[in-house]
């Protein structure tokens, strides 16, 4: 397939060598044009980690930064890890293993000072935290608000960027507050799964093609995402690795030029102060 003149980043995905395709998946990925790879860890108990401290986490993330390694010599770019805590083991803490939502929030915020460690030491490019994106007690969405808080003072204090897992919404302008109150610029706040059009956070937009017509046509600063899973019941959710890279074609044959750069060059930069020209070798 002719190669694409210019970087393809997939903002968001999973890598799973385990129990998914893990470096299979980079290769389609290349094959198509892609570039550059944003992976973030699996929620901890789908890697058989139930965490009852901070440090319990750590494999977790280890294992992502190794799977990273390995999918960075197998692209023309580079691949970054995203470690953090997902929101929905909130809900397992207190549905099914009976922490008070205060206990649940403490072990969430201990993981992401874990996280926060390896972002720290350079091993690691942002965090990611959010809130549930279900109905939950309001004691459980308060505790998981707290937690995100805390993802946000991190972020503020090593200069990184935070991906949210949040319910679906077109207005997060609370949220990014939050963030600039904790001292974050918005911007660095990075809203997984997003739709076309979104107020206060970066939206990471889902690669689907009305999602993106909406984004090109906003014009404003945007990421691409497939949220890939990596799990072998599920081939193909939510979207598979050969997504991004079709999109970006798809876009070019568009004449949106300028989109591409901006959510592949110019957004990256901003937000997580990458160089995806710079990275890449060919």
């Amino acid at each position: 397939m002719e190669a694409l003149d210019t970087p393809v980043l997939d903002n968001h995905l999973h890598l799973d060598p385990r129990y998914g395709r893990g470096i299979d998946a980079v290769d389609d990925f290349r094959r198509l044009g892609g570039t550059h790879l944003l992976v973030v860890n699996k929620p901890s108990w789908h890697l058989d980690v139930e965490a009852s401290e901070g440090g319990d986490f750590r494999a977790v993330f280890e294992e992502t930064i190794t799977t990273v390694e390995e999918a960075s010599e197998a692209l023309p770019g580079r691949a970054w890890p995203v470690l953090g805590v997902h929101p929905g083991l909130v809900s397992r803490l207190v549905d099914e293993r009976d922490f008070s939502p205060a206990e649940a929030r403490d072990l969430m915020q201990a993981g992401l000072d874990v996280a926060a460690e390896y972002v720290r030491a350079g091993d690691a490019l942002a965090l990611k935290s959010g809130r549930p994106h279900y109905d939950v007690p309001d004691a459980v969405w308060e505790a998981s608000n707290d937690v995100m808080r805390h993802a946000f003072s991190l972020g503020a204090e090593l200069d990184c960027a935070v991906q949210l897992h949040t319910e679906a919404s077109d207005d997060l302008t609370a949220v990014a507050a939050w963030a600039e109150d904790a001292g974050m610029p918005r911007k660095k706040v990075v809203k997984h799964y997003a739709g076309g059009r979104l107020a206060g956070p970066t939206p990471s937009v889902m690669s689907e093609k009305d999602r993106l017509e909406t984004a090109v046509e906003r014009g404003e600063p945007f990421l691409m995402e497939t949220d890939f899973v990596d799990d072998a019941d599920r081939p193909g959710a939510v979207l598979g690795p050969k997504t991004v890279p079709r999109r970006v074609r798809w876009m070019l044959d568009e004449g949106w030029e300028d989109a591409v750069e901006t959510a592949h060059v110019e957004t990256p930069k901003d937000v997580y102060g990458i160089d995806t020209r710079a990275t890449l070798s060919r």
